[in-house]
């Protein structure tokens, strides 16, 4: 296979910075959705089963897009044309998932809300193992720490902007799907076109074999780096997605908003939450490469993260909530800078032309937890009588287990 050439000089700064808009774009779209406007819809459909219903509609989603996000890495891997392997799935999946995620705000059922998000759910991430793997594409390993930390900026910043957004644009379900379909599609069209990538069509790719095509779903995890990388970043995920997916129900249930205030307070929360994040990920990245060290910024992520979620057991207020934005900034923020890069450097080496599958792999460890932890939190609420410390207790123990799973990687410093 040809190798593929990394970008230098000014074509490195504008991939970097498109990296960012880009990821800061989807994650406020994923965000602003899961977060607040689906929250919303499906709160209004039936607000005594709110928290069920939206366990389940999540839980479906994430099955297809668990399946789409390693079977579209690994065919992005087998893509041959004059645009190249990645770019045609970051083209099309963006157009095909704003029109999908458009139409999803006017839906009034259950059913059609699910159906149509879980379109929307299988373009998007049939898009986003492509884009993942530009950065093991075009940067090289002593460079990637700087590429994830512009990953990790734009895509905590676009947490806390999506969020905001949903949250003011909250009673105008139309504009606010509206806004985040249109933002991606034009964003993604832009990527591909400014950051042309080179054709692929003159690279060797081996005869399909739908058995080893599968097998190779299972190789990577021969690795124990990369299985000890998959488990770490599956178990923070669990316990990050429990308080994320429900925030807004926790201001409502638990801090006792009313549902208005609670969509505004969630656009506070996104504001404090902003501003650390951005600076945690932009010096984490830059720290990291410096030092050419991983793992102890990820420990030490993580453990912010668990201080973070402990936060509102001891002050379950709008303060606390404050307190809790701005540590989970910082840990998050910490985490997702460093995180891509780590990601990159455990990925088989003796497999060529893997890279999109083998991250698609990877990027299952965020989607299973999007499918577990909403079931997860939905039964202890149950359980527990709709009391929301039981998520923040049981968040505070996955995050925790989680750090230490990535020190036994011995690949990465």
């Amino acid at each position: 296979m040809t190798d593929i050439a990394h970008v230098k000089g000014s074509q490195r700064w504008t991939l970097l910075i498109s990296l960012l808009v880009n990821n800061f774009v989807l994650l406020a779209l994923y965000c602003g959705v899961l977060g607040v406007l689906l929250p919303n819809q499906i709160a209004a459909i039936d607000p005594d089963n709110k928290t069920s219903n939206l366990a389940l509609v999540f839980a479906v989603t994430s099955i297809f897009s668990t399946l789409a996000t390693p079977i579209a890495g690994a065919l992005s891997d087998r893509t041959r044309s004059r645009w190249g392997r990645r770019s045609p799935w970051i083209a099309i999946g963006a157009l095909v998932g704003a029109a999908a995620l458009f139409g999803v705000s006017f839906m009034t059922s259950l059913v059609s809300i699910t159906v149509v998000w879980v379109m929307a759910a299988i373009a998007l991430n049939s898009m986003q193992p492509a884009l993942t793997t530009v950065v093991a594409d075009r940067f090289p390993e002593q460079a990637r720490g700087v590429a994830s930390g512009f990953v990790g900026a734009g895509m905590t910043a676009g947490i806390a902007a999506g969020t905001w957004v949903a949250g003011q644009l909250a009673g105008e379900m139309v504009m606010a799907y509206g806004l985040f379909a249109a933002a991606t599609a034009a964003c993604c069209v832009v990527f591909v076109v400014v950051n042309r990538e080179a054709p692929s069509t003159g690279m060797v790719v081996e005869k399909f074999d739908l058995g080893s095509f599968l097998a190779g779903f299972a190789r990577p995890f021969k690795s124990l780096d990369f299985t000890w990388a998959f488990a770490g970043r599956f178990t923070i995920y669990l316990g990050y997605q429990g308080i994320a997916t429900y925030l807004l129900y926790i201001l409502q249930d638990y801090i006792k908003l009313s549902t208005g205030d609670a969509n505004k307070i969630i656009g506070n929360i996104a504001v404090i939450n902003f501003v650390f994040v951005v600076i945690a990920s932009l010096v984490g990245g830059l720290a990291s490469d410096w030092l050419g060290r991983r793992k102890p910024f990820v420990f030490f992520a993580s453990l912010v993260m668990a201080a973070a979620m402990a936060v509102p057991l001891f002050l379950p207020t709008i303060e606390g909530m404050y307190v809790y934005a701005a540590l989970i900034g910082i840990g998050y923020g910490a985490f997702m800078s460093i995180d891509m890069a780590l990601m990159t450097q455990v990925l088989p080496k003796t497999v060529q032309g893997d890279a999109g599958k083998d991250l698609g792999v990877l990027t299952t460890a965020i989607n299973i937890p999007q499918i577990i932890s909403p079931i997860m939190a939905a039964v202890l609420l149950n359980i527990y009588d709709t009391d929301y410390r039981v998520l923040f207790i049981a968040a505070i123990v996955f995050v925790f287990a989680g750090s230490f799973f990535v020190l036994p990687i011995k690949s990465v410093k």
